[in-house]
């Protein structure tokens, strides 16, 4: 799906559906509607879920931010754009557009890069699960999650929430979070691991960007092994997930960067990886 529902589009927002920009392979992509907290369209969502495909193919990307302008990450679905449109549309249109919005977040999971989420605002709806399905979150100081899709009387469970949340916190806080749609507080979300980092917020980007610099400079085809894994083994047992690690590790045994990693050790200087 790579585009709106068909009979009732959402007007095209002015000026470009994000912003896209490279410094030394970490690349940030930002939302930029900062005037609605960066709600997303029918257009702004397909145009994610093509970027998203499109990164696993461009070797010149080897970590990447994903942030906000202005005073928000992502305040979800346009209630005007979407909601409002989607009442107009039938069954199969509506369902045509909630694979789409899957289809964003499943591709961030695929990406076999480090994804990190720099929230310098409000991530509500579909903009939390979004933040969710990175790899590491970076959370200002006064920002918060909300998953208040229960609150509209919607499943809590959307996009992938109901698979992601119970592994990033437990399953007893997911339901709790999916159930009341309260907000999480920064604090809050460090505590039960929502977060990995909260700073000042005039901060957070600054301090994603150095955590992906610091995973682009690494061995990326490593770091790339290891999301994959994570991500396949959450449903094999024990046994299985034991095999395909020793397979992925003979792998990565005969890969050029762990020889860089040995030659190095043995000159005696740090390693320079390129990710293959």
């Amino acid at each position: 799906m790579t585009a709106a529902p068909n009979p009732t589009p959402s007007p095209a927002p002015a000026g470009p559906l994000f912003e896209w920009a490279v410094d030394r392979g970490v690349a940030t992509l930002t939302l930029s509607r900062p005037e609605v907290l960066n709600a997303l369209t029918f257009e702004v969502y397909a145009a994610l879920a093509k970027k998203l495909r499109d990164l696993r193919d461009d070797d010149s990307v080897r970590a990447l931010v994903i942030t906000g302008k202005g005073r928000g990450f992502c305040s979800g679905g346009d209630v005007d754009g979407i909601i409002g449109a989607l009442f107009e549309c039938d069954t199969r249109d509506v369902l045509e557009f909630t694979r789409m919005t899957g289809e964003v977040v499943e591709n961030l999971r695929r990406l076999d890069r480090p994804v990190v989420a720099a929230i310098n605002g409000i991530a509500a709806g579909a903009g939390a699960v979004i933040a969710l399905a990175c790899d590491l979150r970076v959370m200002g100081e006064g920002t918060k999650f909300a998953f208040l899709f229960s609150k509209v009387g919607l499943a809590g469970a959307d996009m992938g929430a109901a698979y992601l949340l119970p592994r990033v916190v437990g399953l007893g806080r997911a339901t709790e979070i999916l159930y009341l749609g309260d907000p999480v507080e920064a604090q809050a979300a460090l505590a039960m691991g929502l977060a990995n980092r909260v700073v000042a917020r005039d901060q957070v980007l600054a301090e994603a960007t150095a955590l992906a610099r610091r995973l682009a400079d690494g061995p990326t085809f490593a770091l790339g092994m290891t999301k994959r894994l994570l991500v396949h083994e959450a449903s094999m047992d024990l046994a299985s997930a034991i095999e395909v690690e020793a397979v992925a590790q003979a792998l990565l045994l005969r890969a050029k960067d762990h020889r860089h990693f040995y030659d190095a050790y043995k000159a005696g200087r740090p390693a320079a990886f390129e990710g293959r």
